[in-house]
């Protein structure tokens, strides 16, 4: 790890300006905070300088425009982590500090954070994976935090109880990429691995894989829904669920996430069985360092950039007065085929 320098300006303009792509004198024009250095190209340079471990000369550096709040369910699913540092990439670069607040089991809920976040002041907030995805919840706090004048975002989740802006991956549509890979790989023993019923993401998926096994095998929703196996959004939910599937002689495994995926690939193990020779596993998220697992994994890739920064747009809008259309903003994901998936072959067995 290189040193962090004390003074930039006195660094080497010449390698700033390599690393930047730009001009020395362009280097110079943007550390003395000159005029005339387009934006994007100003970007350049202060990248440049993170990157090389130089410190940004104090006269570069943003007065924060206000707080904003981030609130996600937990950090161990790489999703997360994926998300909020997209969001906070995006509101820093608008001028904006973000707080990231994360429940735990037994600790702060979603309605304590809030009151937290609320109580400092902040802006604005954006719920990621929250209590608007749980159908069962009480839509009146998000009313209440309106009255309060306190601006937000809905990330993963919907309900027509909440006048705000929504952001959402297709859920619906993710199933039936999964459902078309598998059945084109020659798999009619599909099985879905998601998490309880109750959340509106879960339910999308369960519409999503129904529609497309309807379509590809013209089974009755009540047939397909038979092939679905409710359990924790963790490895060792994924583990279980995918247990009982193989159990029920499924071929392919869809999962809600990826952590649930690589809790399939453990059951098909414990099982004897090969992934992707026995069984194909298909994931979704396509999280951080997913593309390294053994074998593999295939999964459905969330548009988290996309959605991450279309979040952070349409929260600014309502903190700048203008509000963002109160309805949601649905984002195509895609299917990423590596190791995990192959055609089908007869399971043989001892």
């Amino acid at each position: 790890m290189r040193p962090v320098q004390s003074n930039p300006v006195t660094a080497r303009l010449a390698d700033i300006a390599a690393q930047a792509g730009v001009s020395e004198a362009t280097v110079s024009r943007v550390l003395n905070g000159k005029p005339g250095v387009a934006a994007g190209t100003r970007e350049s340079v202060l990248a440049a300088l993170d990157v090389l471990g130089y410190e940004r000369p104090v006269r570069l550096r943003r007065r924060s425009a206000g707080l904003v709040g981030l609130i996600t369910p937990e950090l161990e699913n790489p999703i997360f982590p994926a998300l909020a540092q997209v969001i906070g990439q995006s509101l820093t670069r608008q001028g904006y500090t973000p707080v990231l607040a994360t429940q735990t089991p037994g600790g702060s809920t979603e309605d304590e954070l809030t009151e937290m976040l609320v109580d400092r002041g902040v802006s604005g907030i954006i719920f990621v994976s929250g209590l608007h995805a749980d159908t069962t919840a009480d839509m009146e706090r998000y009313e209440q935090l309106r009255a309060q004048g306190v601006p937000y975002v809905l990330v993963d989740g919907f309900s027509p109880k909440v006048q705000a802006p929504f952001i959402s991956p297709d859920d619906r549509a993710a199933m039936r990429l999964a459902v078309t890979h598998l059945a084109a790989l020659g798999h009619t023993r599909i099985g879905l691995a998601v998490g309880p019923k109750r959340f509106v993401p879960v339910l999308r998926k369960i519409e999503g894989f129904t529609a497309g096994m309807q379509d590809r095998f013209g089974l009755s929703v009540s047939e397909a829904e038979s092939l679905i196996q409710h359990s924790l959004y963790t490895l060792e939910g994924g583990q279980a669920a995918a247990t009982a599937l193989i159990a029920q002689g499924c071929t392919a495994v869809v999962c809600a996430s990826d952590m649930m995926a690589l809790g399939a690939i453990r059951a098909a193990r414990q099982a004897g069985l090969d992934v992707p020779r026995d069984v194909s596993v298909v994931g979704f998220d396509d999280s951080p360092l997913i593309a390294f697992t053994d074998p593999p994994l295939t999964t459905i890739r969330k548009p988290v950039t996309a959605m991450g920064q279309a979040a952070v747009r349409a929260l600014l809008e309502e903190v700048g007065g203008t509000p963002a259309p109160h309805s949601e903003f649905i984002f195509m994901p895609e299917l990423v085929v590596r190791g995990s998936t192959s055609g089908l072959r007869p399971r043989i067995r001892p």
